[in-house]
This record gives structure tokens, sequence and C-alpha cells, in this order.
């Protein structure tokens, strides 16, 4: 048996258990509530969220708000990428153009260590990961083989627990890495950042990163710098 034609049975197989269209139409779904009012802020102009500049995702949005026409765009694809989802003929290339926006949002998130999207952007990429898998028929065009589907099966109701626990599994492993993967975050106000201080090894120096952080508008990489300095001293 070609690979091929492994990758079609699975396919045949996976996409005719009705318990796995519904997490599938959830999927979709929950990926268009993420765009459709993220790109509308974008599209009336409006600030994305009320970070101090100083905050590191703060002076992020603060410059893209003011590239005028080019933020505008990217709501409008946000927008745009969302409504192809909402159609199932069109779901393929709501995906593809759905990844690359959200693979970006992901590394952004993770490069300054924002929060706010630091769990949802890495499952809003596995997910469409997942569609693209769920329309292997349609992308494995892409793929360097282009072999027709050769197995039909039968409807199929039986619940498939291991793969929702695997969705479990996932989700617990990447809301446990995301949030323990930095010793040191900038959060989002200076409140909650010097709440981190208690139980750090230099409370002091933790307490003068979030100050510089917030109030000072020092760059991330160079208070972090100056941070793990401190703890070597």
């Amino acid at each position: 048996m070609t690979i091929t034609t492994k990758l079609d049975t699975l396919h045949a197989a996976v996409t005719c258990n009705k318990w796995m269209r519904y997490f599938t139409t959830f999927t979709r779904l929950a990926l268009v509530a993420g765009f459709l009012p993220a790109g509308y802020v974008k599209i009336i102009g409006e600030r994305f969220t009320d970070l101090h500049n100083n905050q590191p995702m703060g002076h992020y949005l603060e410059a893209l708000h003011h590239t005028g026409y080019y933020y505008t765009f990217i709501g409008y694809a946000q927008i745009f990428a969302a409504l192809l989802l909402l159609i199932p003929r069109t779901v393929v290339l709501g995906t593809l153009i759905y990844l690359p926006i959200i693979l970006n949002i992901c590394l952004l998130s993770l490069a300054v260590r924002f929060e706010g999207s630091l769990l949802t952007a890495p499952l809003m990429v596995i997910a469409c990961i997942y569609l693209l898998c769920w329309h292997y028929d349609r992308t494995k065009y892409l793929l360097p083989f282009n072999t027709p589907p050769s197995t039909v099966l039968a409807p199929d109701s039986k619940f498939p627990k291991w793969f929702f626990a695997m969705v479990l599994i996932v989700f617990l492993a990447v809301g446990f890495t995301v949030t323990h993967v930095f010793n040191l975050m900038p959060r989002n106000t200076l409140t909650d950042c010097e709440t981190q201080c208690d139980d750090s090894t230099n409370p002091a120096a933790c307490k003068a990163f979030c100050e510089e952080i917030h109030n000072k508008g020092m760059d991330l990489d160079q208070s972090l710098n100056k941070y793990e300095h401190s703890l070597k001293k």
C-alpha cells in the first residue's frame, strides 16, 4: 500500500465520523470569531488595544496603528479570511489566507512575550493546520503526489475518544509551555509586572525591570539583559 493510499484511507475514515465533523465546524467558527472583531477594529481605524506605549506589544501596536492603509489592509484581510471560512466551498482558501496572518501574530506574541495572545495564537495556528489536514483531499494536490481518493467508507457515529484526548493534551501542553517558557514577562501593566517580583531571585532587579519597561520605555531585550546580568552578581 502506497503512502497516498494510506493517507486517503485515513482521511476517509476520519472525515466520515460525525463527531469529527462537529469538531471541525467548531474549529472553523472559533477561527472566524477570532478574526472578525480584530479585523473590524482595524478597518474603522481604532487602536487594537489600550496597552501603554512603553509596553513592548504597545510599542509595536502603536507603530502599526500609524502605518495608515497597511493597518486597514490587515483588517480587511482578517475579515476576508474569516468570511471564507464560513463558506464550506471556500474553507481551504480561507485557511490558506488565515494561516500566514495568525502565524505572524503567533511569532510576534512569543517575540515580545505578549500574554494576551500567548496561548490563543499558537492554538489558532494548530487549528489552521488541522483544517488543512481535514481537507486533505484538496490540499494534497499541493504535495509531490496526486492520486484521487480510492476508498469510501460508510458513515461512522463512534465517538473518537482518543482524538479528543489528544486535543485536550495538545491544549494543556501548549498552555503549560507558553506560560512557563519565560521566567520574566513585561505583562500588560506595571502592577501586573511587579506581581512576579516576590518569587524572583532578585526582587529589586525585577521591579527595576518593570519600571524600565512601563515607565521609561526601555527596549525589552535591553531590560532583560540587564536583569539577567543582575542575577549573576
